[in-house]
C-alpha cells in the first residue's frame, strides 16, 4: 500500500464534514477533479466511501492504475480496512461516518502487505 501512496506509511488528512455525493460519482468519461471539494453547509456526512474516493483522486501516486487500490466505490478485494483497530465490517464498511481523530488503516493481504 505504501508504494501506491508516495512511499509513506502514514498520512494525516483533513476532510470536509459534509460532501455532495454527486461530486464523487463522476461518469467514466468525466475528467478527474483538479482539487478536493470545498467544505459544505449541507450534504452527506463524510464517510469511508468518500475517503476511498478522496484517496483515489487526490493521494494515489499512480494515477494510471487506480484499480490497484479501488474497485468501483470501494477498496479492491485483498485490502483489509481497519477503523480504529477494528475490522471495518463491524463498523458499517463504506457507510461508517468518519469522526475527528479516527485512524483508518489499509492493509494489502496480497504479496505480503
Amino acid at each position: 500500500m505504501e508504494l501506491l501512496f508516495s512511499n509513506q506509511p502514514t498520512h494525516t488528512l483533513t476532510l470536509p464534514r459534509l460532501y455532495d455525493p454527486r461530486a464523487t460519482l463522476l461518469a467514466p468519461s468525466s475528467p478527474a477533479p483538479s482539487e478536493p471539494p470545498a467544505p459544505r453547509d449541507s450534504g452527506t456526512e463524510t464517510d469511508v466511501r468518500f475517503l476511498v474516493w478522496w484517496l483515489r483522486e487526490f493521494l494515489l501516486e499512480d494515477r494510471d492504475r487506480p484499480e490497484l487500490f479501488s474497485q468501483g466505490d470501494t477498496v479492491r478485494p485483498g485490502i483489509l480496512v481497519l477503523v480504529n483497530s477494528t475490522d471495518w465490517e463491524l463498523e458499517g464498511e463504506l457507510d461508517y461516518v468518519l469522526q475527528d481523530g479516527d485512524e483508518l488503516v489499509f492493509i494489502s493481504t496480497l504479496h505480503g502487505g
